[in-house]
C-alpha cells in the first residue's frame, strides 16, 4: 500500500515540477515578447524624433545656406559660404539616421562587435551576482546603521 501511494505521490511531483517548468518557460517567453515590443517602440520613437529633427535643421540650412550664399555673393568674400560645408554634413547624417541605411549599418558594426570584440564588453569584476549584491547592500546597510 506504501509503495503505491509513494509512486502516486512521485507522479504527482514529476507532473508538478513538468508544470512548473512550461509556467516558467511561458513566462519568460512573455517577458522576452514584451522586452522586444519595449524596444521596437522606442527605436521608432528615435527614428520619428530623428526624422522631425531633420525637418527643422533641413529649414535651417535652407535658410542659412541661402542667406551665407546671398552675403558672400553681395560682399564678394567667399569665406561667408564655409560655413555650408559643416551644416551640409550635419544634414547629410540627419538624413541618412531618418530615412537612410545607417541603422542597417550601426546594427552590422554592433554585430561584429560582439562576434569579434567581445572582451571589450566585460565589465569591471566580471558579471554582478548574487553574491556580490548582497555584499555590497550589507555593506551599505552597515554603514547606514552605524551613522
Amino acid at each position: 500500500m506504501g509503495f503505491l501511494f509513494s509512486k502516486h505521490m512521485s507522479e504527482n511531483m514529476k507532473q508538478q515540477q513538468e508544470f512548473m517548468f512550461m509556467n516558467a518557460q511561458l513566462q519568460l517567453e512573455r517577458q522576452l515578447t514584451m522586452q522586444n515590443e519595449m524596444r521596437e517602440r522606442q527605436m521608432a520613437m528615435q527614428i520619428a524624433g530623428s526624422r522631425e529633427l531633420l525637418k527643422y535643421f533641413g529649414t535651417f540650412f535652407g535658410i542659412a545656406t541661402m542667406g551665407l550664399t546671398a552675403g558672400a555673393i553681395k560682399r564678394k568674400q567667399p569665406g561667408l559660404f564655409l560655413p555650408v560645408i559643416p551644416l551640409s554634413f550635419i544634414l547629410a547624417y540627419q538624413y541618412d539616421m531618418g530615412y537612410g541605411t545607417l541603422l542597417q549599418r550601426m546594427k552590422g558594426e554592433a554585430e561584429s562587435i560582439l562576434d569579434t570584440e567581445n572582451n571589450k564588453l566585460q565589465l569591471p569584476r566580471g558579471m554582478i551576482t548574487f553574491e556580490t549584491v548582497e555584499k555590497s547592500r550589507k555593506a551599505q546597510s552597515k554603514f547606514s546603521v552605524e551613522k
